[in-house]
């Protein structure tokens, strides 16, 4: 039985507090402006894929302005792609040529990443893909997707679950503290998204890869995005474009565990670089993922797809900046919480600490609300956090009145403060 460190507790703990991450789609899937599954979508082979690292050449790359970026977006963690299910590894990696520095960039992006990321304090997961569409050693005859790529062979399974091992010990002793690995792709080896629970058609071997994790870097979260309850090893539970327990995007609907939580999404529909895809998602829709997603007690993870030169596209940049400006004025009422006593509700969601209840109030029509089952006994202070302005509150039989709630059509958010004991 997975018994966790010391240290890998404690991370869970800061984990829990940071609330807010940056997600990094970016490599030569960028490079055709069509998302990163574009060599399973236009079934591309293997062959003519590859050519994609010979023109991939990122020139205007400046990973301490990323990191800047994410940090003044009041983002508290960088998760990276070091390999998506194209294979292709954003490393200096010993085990396979179709890398990195075998571009005409030729540098380390990890390793620039990486120390950027050190050297701003901003911790750094590594996304890798158990998933991929090259390879021949991949079971790629069992799985969903990869199909036309033009693979005839079946290799050996334990040759790539080997592979895999060789690459995350490279991540996890080159690149100095890893905070976590999110890994992707165990459902390409699942029937479906929607038993939850079927066996995989291969053995993946995770017992052996994440003791290897944990033994490498004791701090190291794991989380896996296999749509599932949690497994044995595992630090954390991700849910993919839906907050926690719900299931809009089809592959959802697993039950919330007691593990940390976290929650993706994409600021316009795609993850990695997607030239017709203007489809943006304002700041206000943003603002209110974040505050529902933390009214569950669970981190948003928001991503980007950097267009192949290595710039951020000024729609992602703005509202970046805009979500930072928010931030800073309502951080408090997000940063180190919990999910609220109630579930998030039409009209907005909770989010608490041992001595303040943060009442996000989304809806614009809402003037008036009742809170039942208030977990203070006595109110010793209600405001709008914004300009600490009184509002009016009774508290009789457990039941929380807040009234006189003024409108502000301008803002997200109208967040008041309960403090009390």
């Amino acid at each position: 039985m997975y018994q966790p460190s010391p240290q890998n507790l404690k991370a869970r703990q800061w984990f829990q507090d940071a609330k807010f991450g940056l997600f990094i789609h970016w490599g030569p899937f960028s490079i055709p402006g069509s998302g990163e599954w574009v060599m399973n979508n236009r079934n591309i082979t293997v062959k003519n894929y590859t050519r994609l690292m010979d023109f991939f050449n990122p020139i205007a790359f400046d990973a301490n302005a990323w990191v800047k970026m994410a940090k003044d977006a009041g983002m508290q963690y960088i998760t990276l792609i070091t390999r998506h299910h194209d294979g292709f590894s954003m490393w200096n990696t010993q085990q396979s040529d179709f890398n990195i520095m075998n571009t005409p960039y030729h540098k380390d992006i990890v390793k620039m990443i990486a120390d950027a990321c050190h050297i701003q304090g901003m911790p750094l997961f590594f996304y890798y893909s158990l998933l991929d569409w090259r390879r021949e050693d991949y079971s790629w005859t069992t799985g969903r997707t990869g199909k036309g790529t033009g693979r005839i062979k079946q290799g050996d399974w334990n040759h790539y679950i080997q592979f895999m091992k060789n690459q995350l010990t490279e991540l996890l002793t080159q690149y100095g503290p890893v905070a976590g690995i999110w890994f992707d792709g165990y459902w390409d080896q699942l029937k479906n998204d929607i038993d939850k629970n079927q066996q995989p058609a291969v053995d993946w071997h995770l017992t052996e890869i994440y003791s290897l994790i944990h033994r490498l870097q004791p701090a190291c979260l794991i989380g896996n995005n296999h749509h599932l309850q949690p497994m044995p090893g595992e630090d954390f539970q991700m849910f993919e474009k839906d907050l926690p327990g719900g299931n809009t995007s089809g592959f959802g609907g697993a039950s919330i565990s007691h593990l940390p939580l976290e929650t993706c999404e994409t600021i316009n529909q795609s993850w990695g670089f997607n030239l017709a895809d203007t489809s943006y998602k304002s700041t206000s829709r943003l603002v209110h993922y974040l505050v529902r997603t933390a009214g569950f007690g669970a981190n948003f993870l928001l991503n980007i797809g950097p267009m192949p030169n290595g710039v951020v596209q000024p729609e992602f940049q703005e509202r970046l900046a805009d979500m930072g400006k928010w931030l800073k004025t309502y951080g408090s009422s997000i940063y180190k919480t919990r999910g609220g006593y109630l579930r998030p509700q039409n009209w907005g969601t909770i989010t608490q600490t041992n001595s303040k209840v943060f009442v996000h109030v989304l809806a614009d029509s809402v003037t008036t609300l009742q809170l039942p089952q208030f977990p203070f006994t006595k109110i010793k202070k209600v405001y709008v956090l914004k300009n600490g302005q009184p509002v009016q509150a009774q508290l009789q039989n457990r039941v929380l009145v807040l009234s006189a709630i003024q409108q502000q059509p301008s803002e997200p958010d109208r967040v008041i403060v309960v403090e009390g004991e």
